[in-house]
């Protein structure tokens, strides 16, 4: 009598257990197809999988902090960070590290969100999570070619800014940068540059720290202020 043909591994926990000893958070998977236009990996095979990396409030804040590239006084320290651990992670666990500021091709991680966990557009333009609210971000994904399991998209969910119904996101940017048609970068970065842009400059965009959406995940302070020294110098360049 033949035997069984092996069943596939579920690598998913394993995957995940590593992403979260190494100071990051997994932020879902999505199956790959063709539309995504995903490279080979290393050995030439097609993408199969792909699951997301990032952060979920304060968490793994603490790891990036502890590291050299926090420290080491050089530009883009979290890219630096960033690229060497989930590069790592992926050379570790036989997949393709993928990065949001490594383009062009320019990967769509927002879009990939949609696709990964319960997100919804919130009037910022950012996607918004049902229990971190803003604070969350993408910092990478691995492509596997390897079976990891069945993959389920996740369920449509009404979303969160749906039933705000004063938005204060909307109404609490010093200088009217968020409106409902758009993002006015150039109006923000100028009052940032400002002496009136002290406040927002120290603790963070206002209309993003109005929601109230997963308020008690808000990111440190230490946080805080070196995403917003990160934004001004990524972002600088179109101040001159």
């Amino acid at each position: 009598m033949p035997a069984n043909p092996p069943r596939p591994v579920d690598r998913r926990d394993l995957v995940e257990t590593a992403i979260t000893a190494a100071g990051l958070a997994p932020r879902g998977w999505i199956v790959a197809t063709a539309d995504d236009r995903l490279p080979p990996l290393a050995d030439g095979r097609t993408a199969r999988a792909v699951v997301l990396l990032g952060r979920l409030g304060r968490q793994g804040w603490s790891d990036f902090a502890a590291a050299p590239e926090y420290r080491d006084r050089r530009p883009d320290p979290l890219d630096r960070w960033t690229r060497r651990v989930v590069g790592a992670l992926a050379a570790d666990l036989g997949g393709r590290a993928l990065f949001p500021f490594d383009g062009p091709p320019w990967w769509p991680f927002q879009a990939w969100g949609y696709r990964a966990e319960p997100l919804t557009r919130s009037p910022l333009g950012l996607a918004i999570h049902p229990d971190f609210g803003l604070w969350h971000a993408f910092r990478g994904a691995i492509a596997f070619a390897d079976d990891v399991g069945a993959i389920v998209a996740p369920e449509a969910v009404a979303g969160p800014c749906e039933s705000c119904g004063s938005r204060p996101c909307l109404t609490t940017c010093p200088v009217d940068a968020f409106t409902a048609t758009g993002y006015d970068i150039g109006r923000c970065l100028a009052h940032l540059e400002s002496p009136l842009g002290a406040l927002c400059r120290t603790d963070g965009c206002r209309a993003r720290d109005a929601c109230p959406v997963g308020r008690g995940r808000r990111y440190g302070d230490e946080e805080i202020r070196f995403l917003m020294r990160a934004f001004r110098a990524a972002h600088s360049k179109d101040m001159r």
